[in-house]
Formats: structure tokens, sequence, C-alpha cells
């Protein structure tokens, strides 16, 4: 048996207690034969802890954890007390080659968990990620953004039934927290399965590090290690958090060109016009309005779209105050007003018309929160 004060094999690289080391871990092999490795930083504390690994671009165009976590390796003003920290600034190497959320054969690698030595290529690069971060971790955080062509308010998402998975997300500090397990074959649900409890952080766009959304991505990690004892100081979060277990993602009555009305991080009430579209030359205008209060979790950075395409994702609040209170938390938090004003100026947001005709709508019906 080893102890805490023995080198630990990590990817064949032996790290001491109190060491910083990069190394990798070879996941597969080229068209031409040769080896494809993640880049890895193992940060070893000299006192035994957790081991926590947190992940980036599993989807390979999600790059503010990307940013996120670089920025962590470039600060030397921080230090882990106790344990083990894994970083990998990207998970999906052969998606980030080629700016892509998805594998080159087109395989989304957040749905192969744990993965198969005898399956697709992405069914064996999962396996390896999986049994050599997975299975030697006690924790897990897992940094994405909204997918292609929509932006999301960042948030952490977390099963919230596992005792220790709403621990780690509310000590992340993110000013919404939505419930859910994850898809199947998603590498939360299935670590969390596994024993190691592991939350999604979503945050901004693809393809480019938001510095508000990096900022509130570094702070939650830096809270997560304070709460397991992995780190000295006191967490940064905010008064309040609200927790959603329901979603909607309001769509496109019509076709047109849309106005919205909200912004990503807003809190809305019941019949708040959030977007309104047109024709190009602005006639027949429709509008859309909040079916019940809530929070703007994300929404569509496309002007253009057709009848049920989504537009503004919605988070349900339950009770009379909720959306007030996530308003007020928001005004008092610096760095999730940052990424609030921030992300509002990637949305062309204007007041709505008096002219707009309120659409029917049968979008009153909520459904489980939306998946990473």
């Amino acid at each position: 048996m080893t102890s805490w004060k023995d080198p630990q094999d990590w990817f064949g690289t032996m790290v001491s207690p109190g060491q910083s080391v990069s190394t990798e871990l070879m996941i597969t092999e080229s068209y031409s034969g040769h080896n494809i490795s993640i880049p890895i930083r193992v940060c070893r504390a000299a006192k035994p802890g957790p081991t926590v690994f947190v992940t980036a671009a599993l989807h390979g165009d999600e790059l503010n954890g990307t940013g996120a976590i670089r920025t962590m390796l470039a600060d030397p003003s921080w230090e882990l007390k106790k344990g083990t920290l894994l970083m990998v600034p990207v998970l999906n190497i052969l998606g980030f080659e080629r700016h892509s959320r998805y594998l080159p054969d087109r395989r989304d690698l957040n749905r192969c968990f744990p993965g198969s030595s005898s399956g697709s290529m992405a069914s064996r690069l999962a396996e390896v990620i999986f049994n050599q971060i997975v299975r030697k971790c006690d924790f897990g955080i897992d940094l994405h953004t909204a997918a292609v062509r929509r932006t999301n308010f960042p948030n952490a998402r977390a099963d919230l039934d596992n005792k220790d998975c709403a621990r780690l997300a509310k000590a992340f500090g993110a000013g919404i927290i939505l419930h859910g397990k994850g898809p199947k074959g998603s590498l939360r649900r299935e670590a969390t399965a596994n024993g190691c409890p592991t939350i999604v952080v979503e945050g901004g766009e693809v393809w480019k590090v938001e510095s508000s959304v990096a900022e509130c991505m570094v702070r939650g990690v830096f809270n997560v290690l304070i709460k397991l004892g992995m780190m000295t100081g006191e967490p940064d979060t905010p008064e309040n958090q609200a927790v959603i277990r329901k979603t909607k993602w309001i769509r496109a009555e019509r076709g047109g060109f849309m106005s919205m009305h909200v912004a990503p991080g807003d809190s809305i009430v019941k019949g708040q016009a959030i977007a309104s579209n047109s024709n190009l030359l602005t006639d027949e205008l429709s509008r859309l309005e909040a079916p019940f209060s809530g929070i703007v979790i994300g929404m569509t950075t496309l002007p253009a779209v057709n009848p049920g395409e989504p537009v503004v994702h919605i988070g349900r609040l339950t009770g009379p105050k909720g959306a007030k209170r996530h308003e007020e938390h928001v005004a008092t938090d610096e760095i999730q007003r940052t990424a609030l004003e921030h992300l509002a100026t990637n949305i062309h947001v204007v007041e709505p018309s008096d002219q707009e005709q309120v659409e029917p709508s049968n979008q009153d019906q909520v459904e489980p929160s939306d998946q990473d």
C-alpha cells in the first residue's frame, strides 16, 4: 500500500506531493498512426484530500471553459492545500482541432460514456477518458457553453436529488442552478452514477472566450475547492441562487426577423413581451410573451427564424418573489452583473412596440430543464 507521501503515477508521469506537473493522456491514434493526446495539468497538494477533475471543451467548440482553466493555469497566486486537482483545458481534442462540437465521425462524445473498448471511435475515446480520469476522481466539474447560434447566462446543472451534486452546485455560486441528471451517456450523469458526483456549468457562446463568463467559471471552481477543503479562504458566492427544476424553450410562431426584448440573465414576469418578429419590411408584426414568471437562461443569437425554432429559454421560478430575488442578487453580485451586462451586448435588445399583436400560444406547459 502506498502512502500520500509517495509519488503517484498520472498518465505515465510520476507526481510527488506539492508538485504541479504538465502531462498528457494518450487517447487514440491519427490516420497516419501518430498518437493523439490530451494535455493535462496535475496538481498535488502537500496534504491528502479529495481528487477533483475540471474539464472543458468536451464539445470541441465550447471554449469559455478552456479560457477559464487557462486563466487558472497562468495564475500563480492560488495554492492547493489538500488533495489532487486535474485540469483539462480541452477534453475533445479532435473536435477542438476542427472547431467542431463533434468528433470526426459526427458522434457526440458527451453521449458515449462510460464507453467501450470494442465500440465506435467515440465510445473508445470515452472509455479511456472515463477509466483514466473519472474513475480516479472523487468529484468533477465539467465546463460548457450553449450550442451553436445560442448563448447562456452562466448556470450550474446538477442532479439536485444527489446531495453531493447539490452541495457542489450550490458551492459553485452560479446565479442559476438547474436540476437534472443529464442525458444518457453524458459525462456528468455517468460519472455521478459511478460514484464521482459531477456538475456541469454552462455559460456564453461557442468559438470564443468571453471574459465575464470565464471569470464566473474561475470563481466557481475556486469556490468548490474551498468548500471541499482543498483551498483556504472564504467562498465568494451570491446571497441567493435561483434553483430551477422546470424550463421551457419559447418557440417562434411565425417566420421572420426577430427583435429581442430580453437578454440572458433577465428576470421576467408572466405576460411580458420577450421577442417580436416580422418580415424584412417590418410588416405583420407579431410578439411572443412569457407564459410564466422566471429567468432567461439562454436564447438564440440568430435573428432570422422559421416557425417552431427556439427563441428564448426560460426557467420557471416558484413563488411570487422568485424573479425579484434573482434580480436583486444579480444586481449586488459584481461578477454576475458584469456577465449579464456583457452578454446583453451580444444581443440586440429593443423595447417592444405597442403595435405588435400577441400570437396565440400553446406554450404554457413546462418541461424538464434543457440538457447539456
